[in-house]
């Protein structure tokens, strides 16, 4: 199943420069060119037309949450099959004043009925993959649009609802289908039902690339959600039918309550923080596993001289192989909900923990067995078993004060569960849980429990220089290769002196607690095979469904990143547009 959702996505979209409102179609760019930098405002994101719509909000003054909250909701349009307000995210907000850091939870949460045999079948074992990946008992209540609301009320200047217009002009006028959402459709979509099937699959066959696609259904949800707030969909009659569609879905019926959607809140956590070298990085904690794993691995790697090994070395990425395989065995072990398993954060980032994972780590041999450590605070028995969450949207938005907003946004795989509501696709995110709640007696600590939040690999990051200053802030989507894509993007900025964007485009070396590692295909890490072979790396070369976003500050200055992989853009508040480089074999994911 796992396999299904890394296969690619190929196709370029075009862009626009200077529209305030997000238009149709525009010329795309194609050279490779930076942008120049800007002290004004920006935003990166994985399409040109939700970036658009963040720059109209801050040229009317708005803020980097205002900015970051019109991002998502374009988003939710125009690449429905990775996110929207049926899924959830995970923020993390640099206030430029204070210099304090925020983070809100807004994962999707199980239904109070939800138990550990939620995806087992009567003979005890895990359901087949299509029922647990497409089933109504797949989705989660939603948090993405309480999030907003949320930080709407904290952060934002514009009114709540001038975010919404670039959305609802969008769904109401019509927007051209991109390549990447055609073939979404085509591979990975399917599954969709009632109105979306009507929608997306018109005459029994998906959209085609360049049609135009209306959504007057979508425009109305959005206008009502524009002058209501997001109680349409956690109190009214939204949720109801969010309900009923659930637990009379044909697949796995779900045992959602209204009460389920009512009692969901936006949580504050604790930001996760450590320094690598001189910098200090900081991240979401669980049940976000990407801030405590992202910390781990760059820590790993302290020890080594990766700036003189440098990018060309296949020893420099047999390391970041060897110290992801090591984070991603205690990711898999301890990160869960911290409401419901208590998780030995400090441990498991203290520099001393890190420094002993390390010393296991050997620049001319591979480990033999990968294992969990004993961080502490664990607990005396661990079950591991990873489940990766699947489709993904990143982005980030800084405001002319300087605020941060980074953050990361999902409904798990293509078009969630498939199930819409409201012309609103729900997500299928519980399959994030450990399927199978022991191991040899042991419960796991990611198992399913009524109310809990599963693990995420979300990882938005923020990192700062020396001198306390934001230096870079980052998110990627690609399911449980975030983390590696975000870790990766760093060793290359802080360690290998590349641009974020240079960084961004690297190659992938994807070692997920395992033995076995998979390179990127296409990349320059492909022809490192047979040396990464004789370093003792079990490798394969294989397409890996990679999309990341940055923005990172030069000499004072703001200069966007964005994955060439993708049709993802940054835009400075001019409307000038990072000119991304597309790859020729565009590795779009399906798991974005």
């Amino acid at each position: 199943m796992l396999r299904r959702f890394l296969l690619a996505l190929t196709g370029p979209l075009a862009l626009s420069a200077c529209a305030t409102v997000p238009t149709a179609e525009s010329p795309r760019p194609d050279a490779a060119a930076s942008a120049p930098g800007t002290t004004q405002g920006m935003v990166s994101a994985a399409d040109p037309r939700a970036a658009e719509a963040g720059i109209a909000m801050l040229r009317k003054g708005g803020s980097a949450t205002d900015a970051a909250i019109a991002t998502m909701l374009v988003l939710n349009i125009v690449e429905p099959q990775n996110s929207g307000i049926g899924g959830g995210l995970f923020l993390v907000r640099h206030d430029s004043e204070s210099g304090a850091i925020a983070t809100l939870d807004a994962r999707e949460a199980a239904p109070a009925a939800a138990g550990p045999d939620w995806f087992l079948g009567t003979d005890g074992k895990p359901l087949p993959g299509r029922e647990i990946y497409q089933g109504g008992r797949a989705a989660g209540v939603p948090g993405a649009l309480a999030a907003m609301a949320e930080a709407h009320k904290r952060w934002g200047k514009l009114p709540w609802a001038d975010l919404f217009q670039p959305a609802i002009a969008l769904a109401r006028d019509g927007f051209v289908v991109s390549a990447r959402m055609h073939n979404g459709l085509r591979l990975y979509g399917k599954h969709v039902t009632g109105w979306a099937r009507e929608t997306y699959w018109p005459a029994g066959e998906p959209l085609a690339e360049g049609a135009t696609l209306r959504l007057p259904l979508v425009a109305n949800t959005l206008e009502r959600f524009a002058k209501e707030g997001p109680a349409p969909l956690y109190t009214g009659d939204l949720a109801r039918e969010a309900v009923a569609a659930l637990n009379s879905a044909e697949t796995l019926p779900s045992k959602m309550t209204a009460e389920d959607f009512a009692g969901y809140t936006v949580i504050e956590r604790d930001p996760v923080c450590g320094t690598y070298r001189v910098w200090r990085i900081c991240g979401m904690g669980p049940p976000a596993s990407g801030g405590i794993s992202v910390l781990a691995i760059l820590k790993q790697l302290e020890r080594f001289d990766m700036a003189r090994l440098g990018k060309s070395s296949p020893v420099a990425w047999h390391l970041i192989a060897e110290s992801e395989r090591l984070a991603y065995a205690d990711r898999n072990a301890y990160i869960a909900d911290p409401g419901y398993v208590a998780v030995p954060v400090a441990g498991l980032t203290s520099p001393h923990y890190l420094a002993e994972r390390s010393q296991l780590i050997s620049e001319s041999a591979s480990l033999q067995s990968i294992e969990a450590g004993r961080p502490e605070g664990a607990p005396a028995k661990v079950a591991s078993r990873g489940w990766a969450d699947q489709g993904t949207s990143s982005l980030t938005a800084v405001d002319a004060e300087g605020n941060i907003q980074q953050l990361t946004t999902t409904i798990n795989g293509y078009y969630g569960n498939g199930i819409p509501v409201g012309g609103i696709m729900l997500n299928n995110e519980l399959p994030d849980f450990d399927i199978v709640p022991q191991k040899n007696g042991i419960p796991a600590a990611n198992r399913v429990e009524g109310g809990k939040r599963p693990r995420s690999s979300l990882s938005p990051t923020i990192v700062y220089a020396p001198d306390g200053s934001p230096r870079i802030a980052i998110g990627a989507a690609g399911g449980s290769t975030i983390i590696a894509q975000v870790a990766k993007a760093l060793v290359g900025v802080l360690d290998w002196n590349l641009s974020a964007q240079d960084a961004i485009a690297m190659g992938l070396i994807y070692a997920p607690g395992t033995k076995k590692a998979t390179v990127e295909e296409g990349t320059e890490l492909a022809a490192m095979v047979p040396a990464l072979r004789a370093l003792g790396e079990e490798v394969e070369v294989g397409p890996l469904g990679l999309k990341a976003n940055a923005i990172e500050w030069v000499d004072g200055r703001l200069v966007g990143a964005a994955d060439p992989r993708s049709e993802g853009v940054a835009m400075d508040i001019a409307g000038t547009i990072t000119q991304i480089k597309r790859r020729e074999n565009d590795l779009n994911g399906a798991h974005d």
